[in-house]
């Protein structure tokens, strides 16, 4: 499985369009992240981001807010979305997730 996570300043982006890095985590079928690479994304404009992590065959996403259309695009495309994650540390938001531990909010995009 391939988690991305947007990043600003090291932490999780709140808002998935702005963020300056997405942070990829490869998971392995016992849960263990077993490789981590920083992408930086294309300009943000609509529907590129969706189109972008769908083509580097991302699992799930983890935000802290998203637009509802980018919400759609990954849905259809069959990309998983949480959003509502608290911007704490990328690895730290990864482990909660797969330990089932992940606590989330409200999606804080109002777009």
């Amino acid at each position: 499985m391939i988690i991305a996570i947007p990043v600003a300043n090291e932490l999780l982006c709140m808002h998935f369009g702005h963020c300056q890095i997405f942070r990829f985590f490869e998971v392995d079928d016992n849960n263990a992240i077993t490789k981590t690479e920083d992408k930086v994304p294309p300009p943000h404009e609509p529907e590129v981001l969706p189109q972008w992590l769908g083509e580097l065959e991302v699992d799930l996403v983890i935000a802290g807010g998203m637009g509802m259309r980018a919400v759609q695009l990954f849905t259809q495309a069959g990309v998983k979305v949480i959003t509502g994650a608290s911007g704490v540390d990328p690895q730290e938001v990864v482990e909660a997730f797969l330990t089932n531990s992940l606590e989330t909010g409200k999606n804080v995009c109002d777009h």
